[in-house]
Parts: structure tokens; C-alpha cells; sequence
């Protein structure tokens, strides 16, 4: 069986920092297209950002070999630079403080570990049609 190849474009949106935010993903393999979002009434746009990522994995029904294009420079960061040495420290930072968000990053450490990702950012609101899917997906999961 061979492992399927996924793209996904992800985003998050907050309506005040923290406010009502929401988050999208736009997932596409061939011809399949997928569209994932939600949101919550107090949050903010970190935690958007990483609910996206965290979602669109493991919305995937298999291992699978996944193009993560991202707009955020927190989650690119955190998954390329920092997680291995919070891990390390008992999830502090260097300067020995709790890691913000720590419940999502654990999520997200282990949706990863599912699959063969490669990490693709993108700048936001740049044109990107899959971005732009995403960031409409996110905008639509916002709480009213």
C-alpha cells in the first residue's frame, strides 16, 4: 500500500487578543479537497494557529506524507527550533518558565510524529490560494 501525499494549508484568526477566534484547514490529495474548521469564544491566535495544524493531522485517517504550508512564524518556530529543548527541560524554556501553550504543543508533538511532514511557511494575505482558503476557512469558525 502506498502512503498517500497530502497538502494542507492552515490558519488561525482571533477577533481581539485573546477574543473569539477560529481556525481553518484546507486539505487537499488529487482531486480531494476537505475543508476543517471551529473555534472558541475566549482564545487567541496562537492557539488558533496550532488547533489548525493539530485538526488537519489528525483528521488524516493514516500515516501519510504531508506538504504543511503555515503563516505562522510561532508554530514554524516551534516545531523546527524550540520543542526538542522543551522537551528536554521538562517543557520550560531556556529561561526556566512554563511553556505557553503546552497542552496544544504535546498535541501537536504527537500528531507529528504520525507522519512524514515537510514544513512549508507562507507569508499571509499574500496570495497564496491555499492560504487565502485557509484563512477564510478560520474566519468562518469564529464564534458570532
Amino acid at each position: 500500500m502506498t502512503t498517500p501525499e497530502i497538502e494542507i494549508w492552515t490558519d488561525g484568526a482571533c477577533k481581539g487578543n485573546p477574543g473569539p477566534g477560529g481556525w481553518g484547514a484546507l486539505l487537499v490529495s488529487g482531486e480531494h479537497r476537505k475543508e476543517l474548521y471551529g473555534g472558541e469564544s475566549v482564545t487567541t491566535n496562537n492557539r488558533m494557529e496550532l488547533t489548525a495544524v493539530i485538526e488537519a493531522l489528525t483528521a488524516l485517517k493514516q500515516p501519510s506524507k504531508v506538504t504543511l504550508h503555515v503563516d505562522s512564524q510561532y508554530v514554524m518556530q516551534g516545531m523546527q527550533s524550540w520543542i526538542a529543548g522543551w522537551k528536554r527541560n521538562g517543557w520550560r524554556t531556556s529561561a526556566k518558565q512554563p511553556v505557553k501553550n503546552e497542552d496544544l504543543w504535546r498535541a501537536l508533538d504527537e500528531a507529528v510524529a504520525r507522519h512524514e511532514i515537510a514544513w512549508v511557511w507562507v507569508r499571509g494575505h499574500n496570495g497564496d490560494p491555499g492560504n487565502e482558503a485557509a484563512d477564510a476557512l478560520a474566519n468562518r469558525g469564529v464564534p458570532r
